[in-house]
């Protein structure tokens, strides 16, 4: 399988590049600056990988949820080179990223949404739809059903960090065959974003 990965939904900055066996992944910590370095990181992953776009199955990026202006500069890197070298694109999750990072059946993946809440759902016997709920909630759900609670990064709450880089490729290898037009991609928001609460 051959594919390229991004995720700009949060903080880090995710480039994976898999080709078959081969990968090469960048990941880094470089908040704002996601429209900046996406490219070089792309350029820098393909090149070590020695994959070409046009050689790929399917481009994957992360549609969220996370940051509002993160997950568009994804979502529009993504079409983008999907449209220039007409192949398929696939949607990947946060959660997703998060959850295929650990084999831990019984968990809630989580993100950081600000002010005490997070974004999360649940895997296992810890079922919770995908939404925005406060942190208690989820703090009372996890006890109650033992569920690992797991973050891409650190934020204040206590879920364990996982290997996103890692999660994302085997989540977009486990949802190879779900990638279609690039037309489709959305971004997905669980809440309005802050400038919209404000009006």
């Amino acid at each position: 399988m051959k594919f390229l990965a991004i995720d700009t939904s949060g903080k880090r900055l995710i480039v994976a590049a898999v080709n078959g066996r081969k990968k090469a992944v960048c990941d880094e910590v470089c908040p704002m600056q996601h429209s900046v370095r996406l490219f070089p990181a792309i350029d820098g992953a393909v090149s070590r990988a020695e994959l070409s776009l046009r050689d790929c199955d399917f481009l994957a990026c992360t549609v969220g949820p996370g940051s509002f202006t993160g997950i568009r500069i994804g979502i529009s890197a993504v079409k983008g080179l999907c449209f220039g070298a007409e192949k398929n694109a696939l949607a990947v999750t946060s959660f997703a990223a998060i959850a295929y990072a650990e084999k831990t059946e019984n968990k809630i993946a989580v993100v950081d949404a600000g002010h005490g809440f997070v974004y999360a759902e649940g895997y296992g016997s810890a079922r919770l739809p995908c939404g925005y709920y406060s942190g208690e909630e989820v703090l009372r759900l996890a006890s109650k059903t033992g569920a690992a609670l797991l973050c891409a990064e650190e934020f204040d709450f206590p879920a364990r960090v996982v290997d996103a880089a890692k999660g994302l490729i085997a989540a977009a290898r486990a949802s190879a065959g779900k990638a279609g037009s690039a037309e489709q991609l959305a971004a997905l928001y669980l809440r309005r974003s802050s400038a919209e609460e404000g009006r």
